[in-house]
């Protein structure tokens, strides 16, 4: 009898780890397996110095469709769908965003529901031109979850952010770049080797500086500008003693390619 397939796939590519969600029979849609393994992969790459930056995408015709409503309990009449997100969602989309490395995403077909949760939970986000971002949650009474009604007004106004939320239709990943809710679309043949060659450039830079550069963003959201300026000031005083510093300016004044080799703790 065969085993069942790995719910996640995890390849070590020179510099960076390439993780791709894979339960395409399900669309991606995440049961608890697939939690599971993604959080111990953020984990196990987050503590390998080997791996400057993540890529994060999924196997088949979608991204990732969500939830998997198919899980036992989910449509129970006295389900808690609180816990669900403080046992899985939350913890997931938290983890992305504290992992000291640069997360990129590549979404093609389909993202919905809390898929498109994680995909804008991801550092650079790009899409497949015929990609299809949907705010499933309205469909099945619901509201957006996963840190959607955070990080989709602040990615896209309040006004379009509402609508999303209110209506649930689909956008393009063209229209996706043109509102802001994603960096760049590009033909679905290329999305792979552009996600590739983005990580590879990211493995390049300076870890440190990747590192302190998703902190001080993620503060910018809840700082006034007095205490963002204190922040810039605390990290760049940290930074400013790294050997990539001292790297990157002989690099400027020797006229050459830095070569970092920091660690980003």
């Amino acid at each position: 009898m065969s085993a069942e397939p790995s719910p996640l796939l995890v390849e070590r590519r020179p510099g960076y780890w390439v993780l791709t969600l894979n339960r395409p029979h399900r669309l991606n849609a995440f049961d608890a397996s697939l939690h599971a393994a993604l959080r111990a992969a953020i984990d196990d790459a987050g503590g390998d110095e080997g791996c400057r930056a993540v890529l994060l995408a999924g196997s088949g015709r979608a991204f990732c469709a969500g939830q998997d409503l198919a899980e036992p309990g989910l449509t129970d009449a006295d389900v808690d769908l609180g816990a669900v997100l403080a046992r899985g969602w939350n913890p997931l989309v938290a983890a992305l965003r504290a992992l000291p490395k640069p997360v990129v995403c590549a979404v093609q077909g389909t993202a919905a529901g809390a898929g498109v949760s994680i995909a804008l939970a991801c550092d650079i986000t790009i899409a497949a031109e015929d990609a299809r971002f949907v705010q499933a949650f309205v469909r099945i009474g619901l509201i957006p979850d996963s840190g959607a009604t955070w990080m989709l007004p602040r990615l896209v106004g309040p006004a379009r952010a509402r609508a999303m939320a209110m209506l649930g239709d689909p956008i393009t990943g063209i229209e996706a770049a043109a509102i802001g809710l994603i960096h760049r679309a590009l033909p679905a043949a290329q999305l792979m080797a552009e996600a590739e060659a983005l990580c590879a450039r990211l493995a390049r830079l300076p870890a440190q500086a990747l590192a302190a550069t998703k902190r001080v963003l993620d503060r910018a959201e809840s700082h006034t500008l007095h205490e963002q300026l204190a922040l810039e000031a605390e990290e760049q005083r940290d930074l400013g003693r790294s050997s990539d510093y001292a790297e990157g300016v002989a690099a400027f004044q020797q006229k050459r390619a830095a070569r970092f080799g920091g660690s980003p703790e």
